[in-house]
């Protein structure tokens, strides 16, 4: 039989009981939502950035 250390525990409080009425959720759903949204920007960056090189590279007017 295992025993706890339950001393100083609420069990043995004698203030009245708090009740928790609501609790946020959806933390991990916005972690997850911010990271998708900073991949999809970054990508978006460096779509934007090989666009630029292709039409710099493209164009004989722009190149020294």
């Amino acid at each position: 039989m295992s025993q706890h250390n339950i001393v100083g525990s609420e069990a043995f409080n004698r203030t009245p009981p708090l009740v928790i009425r609501k609790v946020r959720t959806g933390g991990m759903r916005r972690r997850k939502a911010r990271a998708v949204l900073i991949f999809a920007a970054g990508a978006g960056v460096t779509a934007l950035g090989g666009l630029v090189t292709l039409a710099a590279m493209m164009t004989p007017g722009l190149t020294g």
